[in-house]
């Protein structure tokens, strides 16, 4: 079988473990007979092990219920397994429309943003991450409107609104700096290695964090209130995933998110414009206040 139809079958007995209340083998065995996959226990049995294996999550069996759970609390980085399943499975069902008729592209509409550009860079950096080799390259600063050489110890890659950044340290400094892999160019993977400071987690850095700019701060408890119907947006698409529900009625979604505020968060509100009001904590109400009266001065 194809590396997709292996990967499908992975996100299908993923699937039904997630959704199921602990599942047992024979009701994972007809979840895939359902969906078109005709495999043996060993088979099943193999794919377990391999997710384990290749991607850190941990299937487990309770013996006292018969089923089968996620074990999250000892599975490695679970939230970048899924949105892989979720890219791979998205990328083979393309394929396949494409492959039943040349004319599927005139029915497809894809996102604009150039996330593209830039994209052979991946894998020569996630082989330097995996291989702890150091790396060097040119990068172009917005901000600055310069370009730069630098050095860099590449630590973890990472995709946010449709483009690709490598996350590293320089020299011996112990703060992360972020860069997009579309403003890299002369990328050059060294044959020197650097050893991985086992006290620095930049997936931990990002976890309570919205987008690329993460701090060492305590993350705050942040309460926001949508218009009904764009509540329903945020509660299929949440903004994070500390996202709770506090109140969900006629009058407002009321959400709230444990975070580190940063420049992205603040984005992220005033792009909701009037479906969205700031609830607490009072110092981000009179920030996005202030910006908005700022904003009204342009006018």
């Amino acid at each position: 079988m194809s590396k997709h139809g292996t990967i499908r079958r992975y996100t299908l007995e993923i699937e039904k473990i997630r959704r199921g209340q602990l599942p047992s083998f024979d009701e994972i065995k007809d979840y895939l007979f359902d969906h078109g996959f005709e495999v043996g226990n060993r088979t099943i049995q193999r794919d377990i092990e391999q997710i384990r294996f290749e991607f850190g999550v941990e299937i487990k069996y309770n013996r006292d219920k018969n089923g089968y759970f996620i074990d999250y609390e000892n599975s490695i980085n679970i939230e970048s397994f899924f949105r892989f399943l979720e890219i791979v499975n998205t990328a083979e069902l393309l394929t396949e429309s494409l492959n039943e008729s040349k004319d599927a592209l005139k029915h497809i509409s894809f996102d604009t943003g150039g996330g593209l550009k830039g994209i052979e860079n991946l894998k020569p950096l996630l082989k330097a991450i995996r291989d702890n080799r150091k790396i060097s390259f040119t990068h172009f600063n917005f901000h600055t409107n310069k370009t730069r050489k630098y050095s860099l110890k590449p630590y973890l890659l990472k995709e946010y609104q449709n483009r690709w950044y490598v996350v590293g340290l320089i020299g011996n400094l112990k703060e992360f700096r972020t860069f997009g892999i579309d403003r890299i160019e002369d990328l050059d993977v060294k044959t020197e290695t650097f050893k991985i400071d086992n006290k620095l987690n930049p997936i931990e850095m990002f976890e309570k964090t919205i987008g690329l700019v993460y701090s060492q701060n305590i993350p705050q408890t942040i309460v926001l209130s949508f218009t009904p119907t764009q509540g329903k947006y945020v509660k299929t698409l949440p903004l994070h995933s500390s996202q709770r529900i506090l109140i969900d009625d006629e009058q407002e979604c009321r959400i709230s998110l444990e975070v580190v505020p940063n420049y992205e968060l603040t984005q992220l509100i005033l792009k909701h414009g009037d479906t969205l009001k700031v609830i607490e904590p009072e110092w981000l109400k009179d920030e996005i206040r202030e910006i908005l009266e700022r904003t009204l001065g342009n006018y």
